[in-house]
C-alpha cells in the first residue's frame, strides 16, 4: 500500500504561481511513472502531467509552457509548478503512483487550488 500526501494548493489570483508536493510513504525509485490529475467541479478527471523514473516529462497542451513536472527519489516526493494561473486551473488537484505504466495504481486525498480575483 502506498499512501500519497499532497500540498501546497490555496485560493491565488489570476497570474500567481503554486508549488504543489506529493509526499509518498514509500520510496518512488521504483515508481515508474508519477503523475498530477486534475478534477474541476462538473468535470472528468484529467491528466495535467507525469513524469517517469528516468525523468522523462509529458504534458497536458493546456498546461504546457506553465507546469512543470519534478521528482526528488531521494523525498520521496513528487513536485507540481504551477505558474501563470489562470481561472480555468481551478480544480482538486491529484498525485498518483504507476508502478508499471500501465495506469494509476494509488492516488492521494487531492489539495484545491482555486484561481480567483
Amino acid at each position: 500500500q502506498v499512501h500519497l500526501v499532497e500540498a501546497g494548493g490555496g485560493l491565488v489570483q489570476p497570474g500567481e504561481s503554486l508549488k504543489l508536493s506529493c509526499e509518498a510513504s514509500v520510496s518512488i525509485f521504483g515508481i515508474y511513472v508519477m503523475g498530477w490529475y486534475r478534477q474541476a467541479a462538473g468535470k472528468q478527471r484529467e491528466l495535467v502531467a507525469r513524469i517517469t523514473t528516468g525523468g522523462t516529462s509529458h504534458y497536458a497542451d493546456a498546461v504546457k509552457g506553465r507546469f512543470t513536472i519534478s521528482r526528488d527519489n531521494a523525498k520521496n516526493t513528487v513536485y507540481l509548478q504551477i505558474n501563470s494561473l489562470k481561472p480555468e486551473d481551478t480544480a482538486v488537484y491529484y498525485c498518483n503512483a504507476d508502478y508499471t505504466g500501465s495506469g494509476p495504481d494509488y492516488w492521494g486525498q487531492g489539495t484545491q487550488v482555486t484561481v480567483s480575483s
